[in-house]
């Protein structure tokens, strides 16, 4: 069974240490506390606290695409056909290319809050390296 202390689940979710207590006391995120006193989530629990953290943020919309990043413009470059915009989503970067018109049209300009809507033929998938099961033999 995983498990994630407060500061783990807190990273995970984008929040503070402080809020993923003030949720757990609410009773709103559930956690069990080990043989030394501290807090843990499991794991099963805090992903479906996530799903339904995503749910309500962006409800269910009317959108094949589900990959929703909020953020603030950092970066706009424009040429005369083409505009590139950077987001700020959290600790993510995403960039777009766009045509200058729908830039335009959007008013995209550094310190603007968007959301970067990305549907994608091809995800990989990566498990960090703290988080690798080594088996001694």
């Amino acid at each position: 069974m995983t498990t994630f202390g407060i500061s783990e689940a807190a990273a995970l979710l984008g929040v503070s240490s402080d809020t993923v207590r003030r949720w757990v006391d609410a009773g709103r995120l559930t956690a069990q506390r080990d043989e030394h006193g501290h807090r843990r989530v499991d794991g099963a629990d805090l992903a479906a606290f996530a799903r339904a953290q995503i749910e309500a943020e962006n409800g269910s919309g009317h959108s094949s695409a589900r990959n929703r990043f909020r953020g603030i413009v950092t970066e706009v470059i424009k040429d005369a056909v083409m505009a590139q915009v950077e987001i700020a989503a959290g600790p993510y970067r995403v960039v777009s290319l766009m045509s200058r018109q729908a830039a335009d049209e959007l008013r995209l300009e550094v310190g603007v809050v968007a959301i970067a809507v990305i549907k994608s033929t091809n995800v990989v998938v990566e498990i960090p390296d703290h988080a690798r099961v080594v088996t001694q033999q």
